[in-house]
């Protein structure tokens, strides 16, 4: 589904991504791990538009994607969530989900003056596809409270809600694990998996918990230094010796394993 070919990004003397090259398969849950300053990140801001690349391009499907905005990949069905989620505050759970809706009519002023039923209906039809994807994500409990009331966990499965509210057909999840709870965590891994299985989503997250990894991710890409390094199953990145190298600066005579 996704191909980076040859993708750079310099920040002054800083090279941040270096020559990069992956596929991303679709319907797989593909992880992208590697020490903090790897690359991850800033690689998903270049394949999801955040930020423009020195050279190389992407291709989602065959089309190039390079540099294309965001609400251009948004409704080419590609999405991404933060690391630090970025809810509205201010409105509830539900409301939340409702305004990712693409193609409102009410978004049209001449709708709401001539047409205000077609946008009542359409309002009606998106609050019922919120309510079943609060529920698929078990948040229906809490769905008239304000977002910002609701915790960093829940704000993480309420990001994954407001994807699915687009029906994409990539999501780039960047450490949807991070400042969650184990109870939380498993929750929100659930959901990818059923997403995955039975919506046949496709997936690629950044995360370090490998625990977490291992649960969801075949097959996983490891970054260090802004390169790829390594490629394969979680068994196989973790007996890897440069990988192991990588993480926890031993030499090749060491035993210890990526954890």
């Amino acid at each position: 589904m996704i191909t980076v070919e040859r993708l750079c990004k310099r920040f002054g003397g800083l090279v941040a991504v270096n020559d990069v090259s992956l596929t991303i398969q679709s319907g797989k849950i593909t992880g992208l791990i590697g020490p903090n300053g790897a690359g991850k990140s800033t690689l998903f801001n270049l394949i999801a538009g955040r930020y423009q690349p020195t050279s190389g391009r992407v291709l989602l499907d065959g089309a190039d994607i390079t540099g294309m905005p965001p609400h251009e990949l948004f409704a080419r069905g590609l999405l991404r969530t933060f690391q630090i989620a970025h809810e509205f505050s201010t409105l509830t759970v539900r409301e939340n989900l409702m305004v990712v809706a693409p193609r409102h009519p009410g978004e049209r002023l001449f709708n709401v003056w001539l047409r205000p039923g077609l946008v009542r209906q359409f309002d009606h039809e998106i609050r019922q596809k919120a309510d079943e994807v609060l529920e698929f994500l078990k948040l229906d409990h809490i769905a008239h409270l304000p977002a910002g009331n609701i915790s960093g966990g829940q704000k993480k499965l309420l990001e994954l809600g407001r994807t699915m509210m687009a029906e994409p057909k990539i999501v780039f999840l960047d450490e949807v694990g991070a400042g969650v709870n184990r109870t939380l965590l498993y929750e929100i891994g659930d959901a990818i998996i059923r997403l995955n299985k039975e919506r046949g989503y496709t997936f690629c997250l950044v995360e370090h918990d490998m625990d977490f990894i291992a649960q969801l991710c075949d097959p996983v890409i490891v970054m260090a230094g802004g390169a790829v390094m390594a490629e394969g199953t979680v068994a196989e990145v973790k007996s890897n010796q440069d990988v192991i190298e990588a993480y926890l600066g031993h030499g090749p005579k060491q035993k210890r394993q990526v954890k």
